[in-house]
């Protein structure tokens, strides 16, 4: 549940848009609410865990979610939707990290890998299927449809806590470790600003005006810097910043931000793209998130077997120059609005560059800490790329909600908005509405390729460019 709603939203927001109503900056809300409570919380839901027992707080975890869902699925406007969302982010912050505990703890250590493994693939699968699965409901059903992709969460939460009541025996607390509440008030907070200073409150095609996008962007960094000061003093922080002393783990997360960030902007900015501004089905869409879950699947293995043999600088640098590769091709030819010959092509490439970089970088992460602080650093990097996806979404609607109607001839199509879907309207129309979308979308990509650019050179800097064997950790 928690992987697919993170992702099927991208596929539905057209729909959305249109049928709710709901306007640029609201659709942009409807994710960020998802994302800013998921990245901010999910180190505390890990705690959590711990300390009042993996099932429970599973299960609180769940039937959170499950409640925040049902609210989506009948929600009467874009506020309450938005509303929903913030739940649902709350909910799925402590299921995440539960499930993988939970297997963990039942598996003894032999056999921990290949159970891990399993989940590791369930998720990377269903990350992939609620796209396709949201493309092929809109495409039949309509695009009214897109509540059933919250609806079904309804089932498979009844189905989920009776295996965990029934399968799953109770577990009692590790320790009494205090939950660093105050932090993370305070980093939910920080991003809940920036996230509202990039967006703006909702108006259609409006820009976040510079006397209110200066002060949220100093008070989000003042609440940053109080942030740092806190997790300094205190005994249990959820960021541990000592670990950030080590040059490999701060380059491995300061990539994997830059990384994610564009990763996170193809995937949300690129279906609005062609099924608002080109008009491609929902169905054809949804293919392009397929790619990734294939291309990590055949090679995640290989490239992790390699950075343990060579170290993981070579395998980084190299996936984030051909994503950087696929990003700016992406940005030279999608004037062409070619979906099958050009944007499905240039997204398995990218694909193929992630592959290379998921695993090894995953293995900077671990190789970079002690062994009893592997836990906290995944943590901290899985925090970290949910954190550069809420961040993109609002730094790119800020741009497009900017360049989008200096693009357009308001004369001719006056009161639209980046990646909207028309229906019925005059040719001329639609053809300004899609020429404006797809510029300011070849702009976004322009930018996502200098990232990843970016951190390639941070990766072959930073990383280790030998294998642990040869080199240790840190």
């Amino acid at each position: 549940m928690g992987f697919i709603d993170g992702s099927v939203i991208s596929i539905a927001t057209p729909a959305i848009r249109s049928t709710l109503p709901a306007t640029l900056a609201e659709a942009l809300w409807i994710n960020n609410a998802y994302m800013l409570f998921l990245s901010s919380l999910i180190l505390i839901g890990g705690a959590a865990g711990d300390r009042y027992g993996l099932r429970r707080v599973f299960m609180i975890g769940i039937g959170v979610f499950v409640s925040a869902s049902l609210i989506c699925t009948i929600a009467p406007n874009a506020e309450v939707l938005i509303g929903a969302r913030a739940i649902q982010g709350i909910g799925a912050a402590l299921m995440v990290p539960g499930s993988l505990a939970i297997i963990a703890k039942a598996y003894p250590a032999a056999e921990r890998g290949k159970a891990i493994g399993t989940w590791a693939a369930a998720s990377a699968l269903t990350t992939a299927a609620g796209p396709v699965l949201g493309g092929l409901v809109l495409s039949g059903l309509g695009d009214s449809a897109w509540r059933l992709l919250f609806a079904i969460n309804l089932p498979l939460g009844a189905l989920a806590l009776a295996m965990l009541w029934f399968l799953v025996p109770p577990d009692s607390a590790e320790g009494r470790r205090r939950l660093d509440i105050v932090g993370g008030a305070l980093i939910t907070l920080a991003l809940l600003i920036l996230a509202w200073g990039l967006t703006g409150s909702g108006g259609e095609g409006s820009t976040p005006e510079m006397s209110l996008l200066l002060p949220a962007l100093a008070l989000s960094l003042g609440l940053l810097a109080v942030f740092i000061w806190w997790e300094r003093r205190f005994d249990h922080p959820m960021v541990p910043l000592g670990l950030f002393a080590d040059r490999a783990f701060s380059g491995a997360n300061l990539l994997t931000f830059g990384l994610y960030f564009g990763l996170s902007s193809m995937l949300f900015y690129l279906p609005m793209t062609v099924i608002g501004g080109w008009g491609v089905p929902e169905a054809y869409a949804s293919l392009m998130f397929v790619p990734l879950t294939v291309m990590i699947g055949l090679l995640s293995s290989r490239t992790g077997d390699w950075a343990d043999r060579h170290g993981p600088a070579m395998p980084v640098a190299i996936g984030s120059l051909v994503v950087a590769l696929a990003y700016g091709l992406l940005a030279a030819t999608v004037h062409l609005q070619s979906f099958w010959f050009g944007v499905l092509p240039l997204m398995t490439l990218a694909a193929f560059g992630m592959a290379l970089l998921v695993s090894p970088l995953s293995t900077a992460v671990m190789n970079a800490v002690d062994d009893e602080e592997t836990g906290t650093a995944s943590g901290i990097n899985n925090a970290m790329s949910r954190m550069a996806g809420l961040v993109a979404v609002a730094a790119m609607g800020l741009l497009a909600a900017t360049l989008y109607p200096a693009i357009i001839d308001v004369a001719t199509a006056g009161g639209l908005s980046f990646g909207e879907s028309l229906d019925d309207v005059d040719p001329a129309v639609q053809q300004a509405h899609s020429a404006a979308t797809t510029t300011t979308f070849a702009v976004m990509a322009g930018v996502t390729a200098a990232l990843s650019v970016l951190s390639a050179i941070i990766g072959w800097t930073t990383l280790p460019r030998t294998g642990t064997a040869s080199e240790g950790k840190g």
